[in-house]
């Protein structure tokens, strides 16, 4: 199991100590509580604190001119995550603008009915079944696609969506071929197998955790709305001819509802395109882009999920389901299913890299479904907001982590973090690990963790007489939380599409977050996968 990539890994993030490493350790805590601080107060945007905080904590460490060498080399490795997310985006959007998921959104909807609850639980049903592929860009786009025209409808707030769906991706991580699992056991020369099998009734419990926080969250969301939704509201408006079309999920057209327009250009509350009304308390405002088929100008409006409920006749049109808009392509929907199982079994195989399977798939899916070179610009221009918006996060990541790895402060926290454990803890270093794995996966990176963090902890452990494998358990429970983290570009995606702000999410998803991990580390403990001590 020991390949020379593994023991390269290994090398890369084995700690060091240096006779400055508590000042990395301080700095490194710090730069984290100061960047979670804006965000999750909403002081500042995710790519902005991503881009800034670190690089004034990396010149605090002394980097020097050396920061822009330390980013650039994070950079390339983000790029091709970049290119991935920038084409699965418009793939993804394309297909909701030319009606492939319509049959999808109608078979839920009439599944589902109108109650609040039920939507929330297809939400977790849906995006943990898409989960089993092991790519949470994949569920996320999916999830979102499906799901949030019905939450817009209703009235329900997108950050419900993105908690859910975080929350049972996060869980389903543990996977063998997620990842996590299998840098545990390549770190510690094990079977993925023999990992994560016996973790499989820890993975039930987390499951069954999550769909009772949706329910929970479900009912809350039908209280709010005040029980039964009238879906009256939800006809068609004819207004002349006139379609609106949305925008907050993939682009422009296709993900969302907007609100509609009455002749005078107002919208049924009497509010222009270019009104703006603050975000409720929730967190729920949805940036929603609307546009007439017989031009190329856009508006924006924000609109508060508080005020739909308070004002019915300003319905959301669901656009998935808008038969009148003119991307759709009904005779092409054969084609548009085949390319996009194809471009799944590409992505599941692994054959290929990832971006590149979306890049080609984009390109087929512009030149067959728009011929004309002006439609596929007006199309690609239609998603470029939700485009810009994921992809520059991706990008400021990079500045976080070429800061951490290049100013030496990841290595140092982790030799911090295995030293200060002491000797009489030695025998429960097990369900230590599981704890540790929590925070540890959420402010750095899974390679630094298992590849870092994990082998000291294991190499510790054995002078008690923990074996290697029950270590490795341990360490995979943290990834509910893991999933959470602005280092990891699928959740950047999920609240891009969904337009939540991180923090918001952060809010309400964190604690869940950390209650299932808990949950998953109790029930491998009760059944004895995990020892609780030596």
């Amino acid at each position: 199991m020991f390949s020379p990539t593994i023991v390269t890994l290994a090398a890369e993030y084995a700690p060091t100590h240096t006779l400055s490493d508590g000042i990395l350790v301080g700095l490194g805590f710090a730069m984290i509580v100061t960047f979670m601080t804006l965000i999750m107060l909403g002081r500042s945007t995710p790519m902005i604190a991503l881009i800034l905080v670190p690089t004034i904590f990396g010149l605090i460490a002394g980097a020097g001119l050396g920061i822009g060498d330390m980013v650039m080399e994070a950079i390339k490795d983000m790029a091709p995550t970049a290119a991935l997310l920038m084409f699965a985006i418009m793939y993804f959007g394309i297909m909701i603008d030319v009606g492939l998921f319509d049959p999808l959104i109608r078979i839920i909807t009439r599944a589902l009915g109108n109650d609040p609850a039920k939507i929330v639980l297809g939400t977790a049903l849906l995006a943990g079944v898409v989960s089993l592929d092991g790519d949470g860009s994949t569920t996320f786009i999916i999830t979102t696609s499906a799901m949030l025209p019905l939450y817009l409808r209703m009235g329900m707030s997108p950050v419900v969506l993105t908690v859910v769906a975080g929350l049972i991706n996060g869980t389903m991580n543990i996977l063998p071929w997620g990842g996590p699992t299998v840098r545990a056991a390549a770190a510690l020369g094990l079977d993925p197998a023999e990992v994560f099998v016996p973790m499989i009734p820890s993975l039930i419990v987390g499951v069954i955790v999550v769909f009772a926080f949706a329910w929970f969250l479900g009912i809350a969301e039908r209280k709010r709305l005040g029980g039964s939704v009238d879906t009256s509201r939800f006809q068609d408006d004819s207004n002349g001819g006139s379609t609106v079309t949305g925008g907050a999920g993939t682009g422009g057209t296709g993900s969302s509802g907007g609100a509609g327009t009455t002749p005078s250009g107002t919208t049924p509350n009497g509010r222009t395109p270019d009104d703006t009304v603050p975000d409720g308390s929730d967190g729920g405002g949805v940036l929603v882009d609307v546009r007439e088929d017989n031009s190329n100008e856009h508006a924006q409006e924000h609109v508060s999920l508080s005020e739909v409920e308070e004002d019915p006749s300003d319905g959301l049109t669901d656009t998935m389901l808008d038969p009148h808009r003119s991307t759709l392509r009904p005779k092409l929907i054969w084609f548009n299913l085949v390319l996009t199982l194809v471009v799944m079994v590409a992505l599941v195989a692994d054959i290929l890299p990832l971006a590149f399977v979306f890049m080609v798939g984009t390109g087929l899916a512009l030149a067959v479904n728009f011929p004309k070179v002006k439609d596929q610009a007006t199309e690609m221009l239609a998603h470029s907001s939700s485009i810009v918006g994921v992809v520059s996060m991706v990008l400021a990541a990079g500045v976080l982590v070429g800061v951490f790895s290049g100013t030496g402060m990841v290595d140092a926290m982790a030799s911090w973090i295995t030293s200060v454990i002491p000797d009489s803890m030695g025998a429960y270093l097990a369900p230590i690990t599981g704890l540790l794995s929590i925070p540890m996966t959420f402010f750095m990176s899974n390679d630094a963790f298992y590849f870092g963090i994990l082998p000291v902890l294991s190499e510790s452990a054995a002078h008690f007489g923990i074996e290697p494998v029950e270590m490795a358990r341990a360490s995979i429970t943290g990834q509910p939380v893991h999933m959470q983290s602005p280092l990891v570009p699928a959740i950047l995606l999920l609240v891009s599409l969904a337009k939540v702000n991180l923090g918001d999410h952060h809010k309400k998803v964190l604690w869940r977050a950390v209650i299932v991990s808990l949950a998953m580390l109790a029930s491998a403990i009760a059944v004895g996968v995990i020892p609780l001590a030596a």
